[in-house]
């Protein structure tokens, strides 16, 4: 009744209804809910049919309760005193702390945030002697603070990372920063599980020494705090993600370790069989382990999936029923999905239950050598597992096949033993620890160094451009084919409907034409140029020193999104952080990159922008407009103004030039500036887009990059105004997302990231959705006739 087929109909139910771009209403929702209860207790056979239902009704249901937990998305910025407890391990960046806060359920608090989580940031003040105070925030500690709070909202790019469906998924309410640090006051010492882990964290750091101390920490704890960017991109290119984070086969390790201590200790006594029989024991034991491993890892999806089938395995035993890996694998997805549907959202739903499941198909036998056991798991995980990976990740290891062979022995059994035989020991008394902690750091040191050196290598890692949902469809099919136990008929068709996904079709600007990405990089800019052979990059997004870095988080995705694999330029309008704060994660990912920057702009070696230098790609011509020979510097007023050329209209991008180089611009040659389409200068900042410029330029499409809600109030209403007034179509990336433009052949054409791939929990979308029913309710209010 609660088997393979009700998991299967369920999970059904839920995808079609999480990702819809839609959300159903919650009436519907609810008749969803009874219909399918009906169908499936009174109509036996179309069972399938109450489950997809069922599941659709319940998942639009969490739907609306998630986003009833957040602030509403049309909601300002608002400060708010907050008294409330820390959640989890703050992380203390260089010159700032990000931290995770639950608001107390009192009525001291406002009432839209009772009981909600937000995060926060803690930023240093200009003044170095007051930036003590965020260092003292420690996990499970009750603090008292005044934070400016703002609904999710995140930045949406091609091949970005959706910050708005993580906030989702965490439950989170809000985001913001501690305003007045002076008044933040600690009113409780730390308590709990966070604050356990944190201690631990703790003595790690101070009783290990070498590079394996912060791998030390994310094996045993969970906590990857410490773990810096280029761990991460070496992790990435090496496949051993799933193995630092404490995963799913971690914790079923201590489940068996536990167990088998049960059993000994039934064993040695056997006294104790009179009272509660071994094997149930045994399984309690396993029950146990793995439940307290999973709390210490925060709960994270792949120990929860894996905590659910050794408690409905064990349940089976203790109750003498034969239970399989598959049965219990659909339980324990029917128990995620009726806890919380929305998990289907997590690439780690898909990557934890689908790695288990491949592995029951393709693996069915047990009287296999432990080592062709092995060595089949491995290659079944690599290939069943390679469509998803790319769908979610859009990369794909090259070396981790061969490197997951010699890591997951090696780290699973060696290195994480090791680190819980420590943390099990410090518990037990301080500094008890050290030993095993040490031995694990220099087991771990001993195979990073080699792995480290594979990482770096550029065949390590294969980026693959985004595909579409039906590449992904055809690709799980292929590897369904190539994987029959029996075999299906031949390998080559299989292999064939992977092309779709491995390499997908990239349409390109023919001769002549251009296409421009205007990435959504926040209060920065950062502006894709590609025609049919070449790319340039024209600055490379905003960064903030130990905090986020938009060339690593958005601009480079975007790059490799697009199949872009060769940059050949990467021209700097100017100096300021916010256009190139992202230029070391180019250069990292795009070291054939040509350099163009004004003279003083950069601190590294860069070709000099000046005026009348030029080049011409694919029949598009580039000129450069500003500045003049022998003016340079880091400032706005240094700004490349860069015109490109096609037969089919121009396209202007000036960076943040003001209102005195728009005079020199004009004076120099007026007509010269007409384009079809322009980059708002200064982020359409008062000080630039006077009217002369407007008119001189007049164009179809003006594209604002900007940080939503941004504190200079980019772009200005009356900027905005003076560019619509004049024909101009005006579109930022706060409200759009990433834009998108083609100019060529079949004339102008633009797409907005946020309405070509519509999300029903898109924050901007929400907005605006309650701004046009403000309105409607405004007008119906009003005077008639």
């Amino acid at each position: 009744m609660f088997g393979k087929a009700c998991a299967a109909s369920l999970l059904g139910g839920v995808c079609a209804v999480v990702f819809a771009p839609v959300l159903l209403p919650v009436a519907i929702a609810w008749c969803g809910l009874v219909v399918g209860a009906a169908a499936w207790s009174a109509w036996p056979r179309g069972r399938w049919c109450g489950g997809l239902l069922l599941g659709a009704g319940w998942a639009a249901l969490h739907g609306h309760a998630g986003l009833a937990l957040q602030l509403p998305a049309a909601a300002t910025p608002a400060e708010h005193a907050l008294r409330g407890r820390v959640l989890d391990l703050p992380h203390h960046g260089e010159r700032s702390t990000r931290f995770r806060f639950r608001i107390d359920d009192d009525a001291g608090m406002p009432v839209s945030l009772r009981g909600r989580e937000v995060v926060l940031g803690w930023h240093d003040p200009v003044r170095p002697d007051a930036s003590q105070g965020r260092h003292a925030l420690r996990a499970g500690a009750r603090w008292s603070l005044v934070a400016r709070l703002r609904p999710p909202r995140g930045l949406r790019n091609p091949g970005g990372f959706d910050a708005e469906r993580q906030a989702l998924l965490q439950g989170v309410a809000g985001s913001g920063y501690v305003t007045a640090p002076h008044r933040a006051r600690a009113l409780g010492p730390p308590t709990g599980l966070p604050a356990w882990r944190e201690r631990m964290a703790q003595a790690i750091a101070e009783q290990v020494r070498g590079e394996g101390r912060r791998f030390v920490q994310a094996l045993a704890l969970g906590d990857t705090r410490g773990l810096t960017a280029r761990d991460w991109e070496d992790l990435r290119a090496l496949g051993l993600t799933h193995l630092v984070a404490i995963s799913g086969f971690h914790v079923g390790l201590v489940a068996a370790v536990a167990a088998w201590m049960a059993a000994l200790a039934w064993r040695l006594l056997p006294v104790l069989g009179r009272y509660w029989p071994r094997p149930l024991a045994a399984a309690l034991a396993a029950v146990a382990g793995a439940a307290l491993y999973a709390a210490v890892a925060g709960f994270a999806l792949p120990t929860v999936r894996t905590v659910l089938m050794i408690a409905i395995v064990a349940a089976a035993r203790c109750t003498r029923r034969r239970v399989t890996v598959g049965q219990a694998l659909a339980m324990a997805a029917l128990a995620v999905l009726l806890f919380d549907p929305l998990s289907v959202l997590a690439p780690g739903f898909w990557l934890s239950f689908a790695g288990v499941l491949w592995l029951v198909w393709c693996l069915p036998g047990t009287d296999r050598h432990w080592l062709a056991a092995f060595l089949g798991a491995q290659g079944v995980a690599t290939v069943s597992l390679l469509p998803l990976t790319v769908a979610w990740f859009g990369q794909a290891s090259r070396a981790g096949p061969l490197v997951n062979l010699l890591a997951i022995p090696w780290w699973s059994l060696v290195v994480v033993p090791l680190a819980l035989l420590g943390t099990a020991l410090e518990a037990l008394y301080g500094g008890a620890g050290r030993w095993p902690w040490q031995l694990a750091a220099w087991c771990f040191d001993t195979s990073w160094w080699l792995f480290g050196h594979v990482a770096r290598r550029p065949f390590a890692l294969w980026w693959l451009p985004q595909a579409g949902p039906a590449a992904l469809v055809l690709a799980v099919a292929g590897v369904f084919w190539l994987l029959m136990p029996r075999g299906g008929g031949g390998r080559l068709p299989a292999l064939a409907l992977c092309l779709p996904l491995l390499w997908p079709a990239r349409p390109l600007p023919a001769d002549g034409e251009v296409e421009l990405l205007v990435v959504d990089a926040g209060q920065g800019l950062a502006v894709l140029i590609r025609t049919r052979t070449h790319a340039l990059l024209y600055d490379a997004g905003p960064a903030v020193p130990g905090g986020f870095d938009a060339g690593e988080r958005v601009v480079v995705p975007a790059l490799h999104a697009l199949g872009t694999p060769v940059l050949d330029r990467v021209l700097l309008s100017h100096g300021d952080l916010d256009h190139v704060g992202g230029l070391a994660a180019v250069r990292r990912s795009h070291p054939e990159a040509r350099l163009l920057a004004p003279s003083g702009a950069l601190s590294m070696p860069a070709a000099v922008c000046r005026r009348g230098d030029g080049w011409r790609w694919d029949a598009v011509d580039f000129r450069l407009l500003h500045p003049p020979a022998g003016q340079g510097g880091r400032g706005n007023a240094a700004s490349c103004v860069l015109r490109i050329t096609t037969p089919h209209g121009a396209i202007l991008l000036p960076g943040d030039i003001g209102r005195r180089e728009e005079a020199a611009l004009l004076a120099q040659d007026a007509p010269g500036l007409a384009a079809r389409v322009v980059v708002v200068p200064h982020h359409g900042s008062a000080g630039s887009s006077t009217p002369g410029w407007v008119d001189a330029v007049a164009p179809e499409l003006a594209l604002v990059s900007a940080g939503h809600g941004n504190r200079f109030g980019h772009p200005r209403d009356e900027v905005v105004a003076r560019w619509q007034a004049r024909g101009a179509e005006v579109l930022s990336t706060a409200d759009s997302g990433a834009l998108r433009v083609w100019l060529g052949q079949d004339g102008l054409q633009v797409r907005e990231q946020r309405l070509f791939q519509p999300r029903w929990w898109d924050a901007a979308e929400r907005a605006r959705a309650t701004a046009i029913l403000s309105t409607v309710k405004q007008a119906a209010a009003g005077p008639e006739g």
